[in-house]
């Protein structure tokens, strides 16, 4: 990936999206070094334009933003990083920076603060993903997510297969309680399947939502 940070005097934009919703979180800036700390931390950190220093994003709040893949436009001027937040991304402890308090909108981002049940899963799904990441980069010992990466990739994939058909059996015979926690079985391993084959899931929705855009 090769950056042009003379046509902004040293700085490029950078569009934070979620990567699991999609939703554009944030915009900031870049300087060389900025970007250099965000790859090699994995954290989003910006150049602050009025402190004139690298700033994480979270460094004080808590609220950081995990980075799951960075894309460069077609200009090689501006970023699209896609992130697993940890909390709120403005400082007004709402989801996003761009919506106007009471606006349509607004209902939406409350009940995402608040943690709606469908948002609360997508946030632990999202942290689940990273823990798993996390785990393969970084082994910890006595850990079932580093025996299987340990097992190798047939070990996982098989596992995802028997998990899939206790679901399955589960569902024919109506048996909706040993189902929920066959599904969670089945959801961590692909999780795990996803990332020993240097996928994410984000990739995964892209291609399902590419499947569900409004015909012409």
């Amino acid at each position: 990936m090769t950056i042009d940070f003379k046509k902004g005097e040293g700085l490029v934009p950078a569009i934070i999206q979620n990567a699991t919703s999609g939703k554009v979180l944030m915009l900031g800036y870049m300087n060389q070094e900025a970007f250099e700390q965000t790859q090699q931390t994995g954290l989003v950190t910006f150049f602050s334009r009025s402190k004139n220093r690298l700033w994480t994003k979270g460094e004080t709040s808590g609220n950081t933003l995990k980075v799951v893949k960075m894309e460069l436009d077609c200009d090689q001027d501006t970023l699209l990083v896609l992130v697993n937040p940890t909390g709120p991304a403005c400082h007004r402890n709402t989801e996003t920076c761009f919506d106007k308090e009471g606006d349509a909108s607004s209902y939406h981002l409350q009940s995402f603060q608040n943690g709606s049940p469908t948002h609360q899963a997508l946030q632990f799904i999202a942290q689940l993903e990273q823990t798993i990441k996390e785990r393969r980069q970084t082994p910890l010992e006595g850990s079932y997510t580093n025996f299987l990466f340990d097992r190798g990739l047939n070990k996982i994939a098989q596992k995802v297969g028997e998990e899939a058909v206790e679901v399955v059996i589960d569902a024919v015979a109506g048996q909706t309680e040993t189902m929920k926690g066959e599904a969670a079985d089945l959801i961590f391993h692909l999780l795990v399947l996803l990332e020993a084959s240097n996928l994410s899931l984000a990739e995964v929705v892209e291609v399902l939502e590419s499947r569900h855009k409004p015909r012409e």
